[in-house]
C-alpha cells in the first residue's frame, strides 16, 4: 500500500514537472527582428506621417510600444548592422564602413552573436533578405561553388540573403552557401575596380536605362534588369533576380520558415530592402502613393508587414511572438537614381521633426522608427527610454537566461525591462556615427557633436551632415530638432561630454 502511494506520488510529481516544462516551453517566444533599410523616423503614420499611411505598422505599434528614443548606432548600413550583430560599437573595428558587394565577412566567428544567443538557448535560427556584412575570407570568392564563412558561421541555421545592397553587383541571392540557380556553363565574375564582360553599362548606355542614374554617384556600372549598378559583374544571367520580384521572393521564404517552424521556438532576422535605392516595388504598388517610387517602397514595406501577422496568426504564433521592427539608418532621398523621390515629395517629411538624415550626424541619422510587439506580454505605450539596437544582443541574453561570455558584445547593456516597457529607465549615455567617425554622443537630455571638417550640406544626397569647424551642444528635450546651439551657453557640459567622447573613443578600438 505504501509503495503503491509513493508511487502515485513519484507519477504526480512527474506529470506536474512535465506540465510545467511545457508550459515553459509554450512561453518560449519566437522572436521577428524586421531591419527597414533607409525608413526614416516620419516615413510611418504611426510617427506622425500624414502623406503616408502605414496601416499594418500602425496596427502593430498600437499592439505594442513605440519608442520615440531609439537609435541604431550608426548612419549607414553596414554598421548599424555590424553593431546588432556584434553588441559592439563598429567604429572599434576597423574595415566596417559601408561595403562592396565582394567584401570579404567582417563578423568574427569566434564571438558571441545576435543569432547565437538564440541558438544556444535552443532556438532555430534565419535570416531573410539585406545582409551587406561580407562573405567569404577574401575579396576574391568563387561565386559559383560554395561561399563561405558567412550568415551560417555566425548563427544562423537557414540563411536566404542577397550579398550587399539592391545597388550593388553580384545581383543574386544566396541560399546558405550557394547562389541560386547558378550555372557552372554561365560562371559569374564580379569586380569592383575594373570593367569585366560584355555587359554594357549606365554610363556608356544610359539609354538602356529604365530608371535614370543621378550624376556623379556610381551606379552607372553594369546594367542589370535595365538599372545601373555600383561594380562591374559578367555570367550568372539565369541567377540574377528581377528587381520587382525581390520583395515578394524574401517574403515567400519568411513565410516558409515561421510555417515550417511551428513546432519550436525561432528566431528569424528579417531583414527588407525598403526603401533603399534602386527603388523599383512590383508593378501593383508603382503609382499607389503619389510620392514616387520611394513612397511606393513604403507601402509595399507596410503590405509585407500585414502579410507577415497573417502568417503568424494562421499557424497560432501572433499572441506569442516578440517582433522587433525598425531601421538601419535614417532616410535618404536621392541616393544614386532619380525616382521622384525628390521631385514628387509633396510634403512628406521622412526625417519627421529632425535634421539631417542618412549619413549624419545629426538625429534623423540614427533616431529611427522602433515598435515592440508580443501581445503576451507586453501592454501597448510610447516609451522615450534611450535605447540602442546593439542592446538587443544582451537583452534577449537576459531574456533566455543565457550569459554572454567577458570580452564579447562588450558595448552591448541589458535593458530588456526596457524593451518590454516594464521600465523608464535606459542607457545613460550613447555615441552616435555618422558617415564615418564617432562624432556625437548623447548624455540624458544633452547631444554634443565634436567639431568635425567636411562639408555642412551634402549636396549630392541633399542632407546636412553634422559637420561644423565649432562644437555643439543641444538639448533634445526642448530642442529636438537641434536648431538651437547651446555650445557657448554651457561650456562646462561641452567640456565633460567632449572628454567623454574621447574617453570612449579611445577605450578598447581594435586596429586590425
Amino acid at each position: 500500500m505504501k509503495n503503491r502511494t509513493l508511487l502515485k506520488t513519484i507519477n504526480t510529481f512527474l506529470l506536474l514537472m512535465s506540465g510545467a516544462l511545457v508550459s515553459y516551453s509554450q512561453q518560449k517566444p519566437n522572436v521577428i527582428y524586421i531591419y527597414a533599410d533607409d525608413l526614416g523616423y516620419g516615413d510611418l503614420s504611426c510617427y506622425g506621417a500624414t502623406k503616408l499611411h502605414t496601416p499594418n505598422l500602425d496596427k502593430l505599434a498600437k499592439s505594442g510600444i513605440r519608442f520615440t528614443n531609439a537609435h541604431a548606432t550608426s548612419a549607414t548600413c553596414t554598421p548599424s548592422r555590424f553593431a546588432l550583430m556584434t553588441g559592439k560599437y563598429p567604429w572599434r573595428k576597423t574595415g566596417t564602413g559601408i561595403l562592396p558587394g565582394n567584401a570579404a565577412l567582417i563578423i568574427p566567428t569566434n564571438k558571441t552573436t545576435l543569432p547565437q544567443v538564440f541558438k544556444r538557448a535552443g532556438y532555430a535560427t534565419a535570416i531573410v533578405g539585406k545582409w551587406h556584412l561580407g562573405l567569404g575570407d577574401s575579396v576574391n570568392k568563387n561565386w559559383n561553388g560554395e561561399i563561405k564563412p558567412g550568415p551560417n558561421e555566425v548563427g544562423f541555421d537557414y540563411s536566404f540573403i542577397f550579398p550587399a545592397t539592391a545597388d550593388r553587383v553580384p545581383t543574386v541571392f544566396l541560399e546558405n552557401h550557394r547562389v541560386v540557380a547558378s550555372d557552372a556553363n554561365d560562371p559569374i565574375a564580379v569586380d569592383y575596380s575594373k570593367k569585366i564582360g560584355n555587359d554594357p553599362t549606365g554610363k556608356e548606355h544610359p539609354e538602356l536605362l529604365k530608371l535614370k542614374s543621378s550624376p556623379g554617384q556610381g551606379h552607372d556600372n553594369t546594367i542589370v534588369n535595365g538599372i545601373g549598378r555600383i561594380g562591374y559583374m559578367s555570367g550568372g544571367y539565369q541567377a540574377r533576380w528581377v528587381d520587382e520580384e525581390v520583395s515578394a521572393t524574401f517574403l515567400f521564404k519568411v513565410e516558409q520558415f515561421i510555417t515550417d517552424h511551428r513546432q519550436k521556438p525561432f528566431f528569424l532576422y528579417y531583414a527588407l530592402t525598403e526603401p533603399h535605392v534602386p527603388r523599383m516595388p512590383a508593378t501593383r504598388f508603382k503609382g499607389t502613393s503619389g510620392l514616387g517610387y520611394r513612397g511606393d517602397d513604403i507601402l509595399q514595406l507596410d503590405w509585407t508587414i500585414g502579410q507577415l501577422m497573417k502568417t503568424l496568426e494562421l499557424n497560432g504564433m501572433a499572441k506569442n511572438t516578440l517582433i522587433i521592427f525598425s531601421s538601419d539608418n535614417g532616410p535618404v532621398l536621392d541616393d544614386g537614381y532619380q525616382d521622384g523621390a525628390v521631385t514628387l515629395l509633396s510634403g512628406h517629411t521622412p526625417w519627421g521633426p529632425m535634421r539631417g538624415g542618412k549619413y549624419s550626424a545629426l538625429e534623423a541619422g540614427t533616431r529611427l522608427p522602433f515598435i515592440v510587439s508580443w501581445p503576451a506580454q507586453v501592454k501597448p505605450g510610447v516609451s522615450d527610454v534611450l535605447f540602442s539596437q546593439m542592446d538587443i544582443l544582451a537583452s534577449v541574453a537576459h531574456l533566455l537566461n543565457q550569459q554572454i561570455p567577458n570580452g564579447d558584445a562588450e558595448d552591448s547593456e541589458d535593458h530588456l525591462d526596457a524593451l518590454l516597457g516594464k521600465s523608464k529607465q535606459g542607457r545613460s549615455t550613447l555615441i552616435e556615427q555618422g558617415s564615418a567617425d564617432p562624432t556625437a554622443i548623447i548624455k540624458g537630455d544633452w547631444k554634443y557633436i565634436k567639431p568635425h571638417p567636411g562639408v555642412a550640406y551634402m549636396k549630392d544626397v541633399g542632407i546636412e551632415s553634422g559637420n561644423s569647424p565649432s562644437p555643439q551642444l543641444y538639448n533634445l528635450k526642448d530642442d529636438i530638432g537641434e536648431k538651437n546651439n547651446l555650445a557657448d551657453t554651457y561650456p562646462d557640459k561641452v567640456k565633460e561630454l567632449d572628454q567623454l567622447l574621447k574617453n570612449e573613443i579611445s577605450r578598447n578600438t581594435e586596429k586590425k
